[in-house]
């Protein structure tokens, strides 16, 4: 008996057959698929689905996580009559015993933002450490900052609106409304990330489905900078540096990390540089010349978003910089960890909470420094050129790691890196689910032994076995950068699909740098 089809077959039956197939090239995804009927077959057509492509699936489900860290926050958001007036349920430490607590919540009084208050212009003095009266203002980069302000905006409107929910607290409607804008950031982060995959387009499922959404979409505004960092580089992949540029310098107005991205491109583009070469193997334009309009750009960018709020407020565009210059080591610093487990004292000796840390600055920025000068000497020396994505995490790792504050949700700012530089995915699960489960101990901890929290020392052991995956995952970057034939990205030809112009781009083994700074031949096939 034949069978018919139930509808003519489509006229184009071409298949995207270089697409990487997960259920056939990893073990996870393989495994996993047997509960929807196994993996792809053999003679499927790839990349003809008319709706459900693999960045629509991706969506879909980083939605469904976005709504689950929502119900994760929402304990938070509860109220509660507090002293016959309707307020946050925070009594007896409920932030930390829910495991809920997320900045923006606390900030919104805070900052003053409940005022109405222009953040920059807006100032207030509050008790300082040691007692004394200090003049405070907003605390955020400008683009962050107005952010909030927005937020604001908008949830005032709504409380005097008709709309659903105007009854609710202010703080309450200002809290979903930041956590609309963050979705939507982490959904363009998802994107970008997807596009700059290249062929390994489900690589961004894991950032999708990451445990550290479920934990840290909404604790802080840093899912802003990661879109702008992830739009940047997409840009760059696209072969369009300026563009490139001012998407990172937004990102820097955001949060600063997404301006540690331009150090990888000035070096990949400063190897593959070549005097006696025209710019038609690379395109058109020139590498350097490429990566100085990426720099151009992105300083012409944060400058345009910065100057006018340093020239009307030059005190309160200066507070990011002055609190991160005082700041002491935070719990979760390698610094405090050191110190939790020996009662070192710190590079400065016992300091007031008003004291600056000043050697504690000048050793984490000397070590940030040197790890910088060795990823770039691995980027200019190994035999072959290293995909950006891997220069890329090893400077946002390293900056974690030697920095004095790693903020919680700073570990998003791996995430979209990760996947792409080291897409391994039952390594990168383990150490996102490590890394989310810090959040608990965290929490505990912040809850006090006197109100049966946890001690320091369980906390600062879970950071360490943190810190640990992050290095392992380092030296797993590095051994493929040294050895590319391991790198599954660069499996069938592939060079680097992040690389811009410089992807299948001459790789000169003499370039015009010092013989120290060089290439190294690469080892002969035995």
């Amino acid at each position: 008996m034949g069978y018919e089809s139930p509808a003519p077959p489509a006229a184009d039956l071409r298949s995207i057959d270089d697409r990487d197939k997960p259920s056939r090239t990893d073990t996870l995804t393989a495994q996993l698929c047997d509960l929807i009927g196994g993996p792809v077959g053999d003679h499927a057509v790839i990349g003809r689905v008319r709706f459900w492509t693999p960045v629509r699936v991706m969506m879909a489900f980083a939605v469904l996580f976005l709504a689950f860290s929502w119900f994760g926050k929402a304990g938070c958001i509860q109220q509660r009559p507090v002293d016959g007036v309707m307020g946050l349920d925070w009594n007896n430490g409920r932030q930390y015993i829910a495991m809920c607590y997320s900045d923006t919540v606390p900030l919104y009084g805070a900052e003053h933002l409940n005022e109405g208050a222009f953040p920059y212009k807006k100032q207030w003095v509050e008790a300082g450490g040691d007692g004394k009266p200090q003049v405070r203002y907003m605390e955020y980069p400008v683009l962050s900052g107005l952010y909030q302000y927005a937020a604001m905006g908008i949830a005032k409107a709504w409380k005097l609106s008709p709309l659903p929910g105007h009854k609710a607290l202010e703080v309450v409607i200002y809290f979903d409304v930041v956590a609309v804008g963050l979705a939507l950031a982490w959904l363009v982060t998802i994107w970008a990330t997807a596009l700059s995959a290249g062929r390994r387009v489900w690589d961004a499922a894991l950032v999708a489905l990451s445990p550290l959404v479920l934990v840290h979409a909404f604790t802080n505004f840093d899912a802003l900078a990661t879109a702008f960092a992830a739009g940047g580089l997409l840009a760059w992949a696209r072969r369009r540096p300026v563009l490139a540029g001012m998407l990172l310098g937004l990102g820097g107005a955001a949060k600063l990390y997404p301006l540690l991205l331009l150090g990888p491109i000035v070096i990949l583009c400063m190897r593959a540089e070549r005097l006696d070469q025209d710019e038609t193997a690379w395109g058109g334009i020139r590498p350097l010349r490429a990566a100085g309009g990426a720099v151009a750009a992105a300083a012409i960018t944060w400058l345009a978003v910065n100057a006018p709020i340093a020239a009307l407020y030059p005190k309160g565009w200066w507070e990011f910089f002055r609190l991160n210059t005082e700041r002491h080591a935070d719990p979760d610093s390698i610094y405090n960890v050191i110190t939790s487990f020996t009662g070192w004292k710190g590079f400065d000796g016992a300091l007031t909470p008003q004291q600056t840390p000043a050697i504690l600055n000048q050793v984490s920025l000397l070590l940030f420094v040197a790890a910088c000068a060795g990823i770039a000497w691995i980027g200019l020396t190994a035999a072959r050129r290293p995909r950006l994505a891997q220069l890329a995490f090893l400077v946002v790792a390293a900056f974690l790691l030697t920095n004095k504050v790693w903020s919680p949700q700073y570990s998003l700012w791996l995430v979209p890196l990760a996947v792409l530089a080291l897409p391994q995915r039952r390594i990168l699960l383990a150490w996102m689910t490590i890394d989310a489960l810090v959040w608990v101990p965290r929490m505990f901890y912040y809850l006090g032994e006197d109100h049966k929290g946890l001690p320091e020392q369980w906390f600062t052991s879970a950071v360490v076995l943190r810190d640990l995956a992050v290095i392992a995952l380092c030296v797993l970057v590095i051994r493929q950068i040294y050895r590319p034939g391991a790198d599954p990205v660069r499996r069938d030809g592939v060079d680097d699909p992040g690389g811009g112009i410089l992807s299948h781009a001459p790789d000169p083994q003499q370039p015009w740098l010092p013989t120290l700074l060089r290439p190294r031949q690469p080892a002969p096939t035995p």
